[in-house]
């Protein structure tokens, strides 16, 4: 495990200061779609009770159609610092919506300029943004007029290999009056293959005033360290590491707190975790919370015997009833030592 040194250790002790809001944690949870919704916010949270949050990414032109807000925009008013991220590629339509973002309650409006998906680059949001810096530039301007929270920008290094633009369209986020800006370190190409390089994210530091969140490849409390030490980012953001492991957020922000590292959960303390992400989907969101629950069963049941089996059962549950009972029967084998021999003396089996 690397040490913090103590330059980095003294730095990352003060409070991160974005625009007027000052957060209490280095470490924040990205957003991710169909994944952050309050049910997964609130268990990232109870480990990381100070960390910034966010709600899955909003369609700002969804928004000025509808007459109610979509669940997925739905605040509770307890979880703070809490930010909404919106995408499109008219500025007054982000406007418009970051109005209504700080009316639910959002300490930050987020503007989603790196997702790779084909469906929202074609319309010209997320990482397309990238070829369009005059419109990326205009929609922060809009949205810093409309709102008095601050606004921040997530972002990609650059649409491939052959435009890595990262260094100049951070500057003018920032010119526009953008207070932080996340930087995954993968172009458009990438996706989310290849490694992420976080040295793009160390020179976007070395030009900017404004904090510089590192994003990409925090999977661990060593790797969220080890990007710290190598870029100086002000901060990390954890991804797809909390994936079935809404544990990772409040391990970081531990260590870099304490300099002590916490116990992971046990298989039984992560199916237990999964068993509870399931009830809760279920009472929020009836049937449809648990089919969104399937992928998140299946992420929790990984390093013990039998998981694989399991996740095949749990990806194809129909109630939240037999979701449990798996979970439940799960658990039980766990807490009993179970091997693989004991299916062939017909005991504990596995569903």
């Amino acid at each position: 495990m690397l040490p913090l040194s103590p330059s980095l250790q003294a730095r990352l002790s003060q409070p991160l200061k974005i625009g007027s809001l000052q957060v209490k944690s280095r470490v924040l949870q990205s957003p991710l779609s169909g994944v952050t919704d309050m049910v997964f916010r609130r268990l990232v949270r109870r480990y990381a009770p100070e960390s910034m949050m966010y709600t899955e990414m909003v369609n700002a032109t969804g928004l000025h159609y509808v007459k109610h807000l979509p669940k997925i925009m739905e605040v509770d008013p307890n979880e703070r610092p809490i930010s909404i991220q919106l995408f499109d590629c008219r500025p007054d339509f982000l406007a418009e919506a970051a109005v209504k973002a700080v009316a639910e309650g959002a300490d930050t409006v987020d503007i989603n300029m790196g997702c790779p998906v084909n469906k929202i680059t074609k319309n010209g949001g997320g990482s397309s943004l990238l070829r369009q810096p005059d419109v990326a530039e205009a929609i922060v301007r809009e949205v810093v007029k409309a709102v008095d929270v601050p606004v921040t920008v997530k972002t990609r290094i650059g649409w491939n290999d052959q435009e890595i633009t990262i260094l100049d369209f951070a500057k003018r986020m920032e010119d526009a009056g953008a207070q932080m800006i996340t930087v995954h370190g993968r172009t458009r190409a990438q996706g989310y293959n290849g490694n992420a390089r976080w040295e793009w994210i160390g020179q976007v530091k070395e030009v900017l005033s404004i904090p510089v969140i590192g994003n990409g490849d925090i999977f661990s409390v060593e790797a969220a360290v080890k990007c710290l030490e190598e870029t100086g980012a002000d901060g990390v953001m954890c991804s797809r590491g909390t994936l079935g492991y809404p544990f990772l957020v409040g391990e970081v922000d531990h260590f870099l707190k304490t300099g002590e590292l916490l116990p992971p959960p046990n298989p039984i303390q992560r199916m237990e975790c999964a068993r509870e992400h399931l009830y809760a989907l279920w009472e929020y969101k009836g049937d449809r919370g648990v089919r969104q629950a399937r992928k998140h069963m299946t992420w929790y049941a990984k390093g013990f015997v039998g998981a694989a089996e399991l996740r095949g059962y749990l990806s194809l549950v129909e109630t939240v009833q037999q979701g449990l009972d798996l979970i439940d029967r799960a658990i039980e084998k766990l807490a009993t030592g179970y091997q693989p021999e004991d299916e062939e003396n017909g005991n504990l089996p596995l569903v």
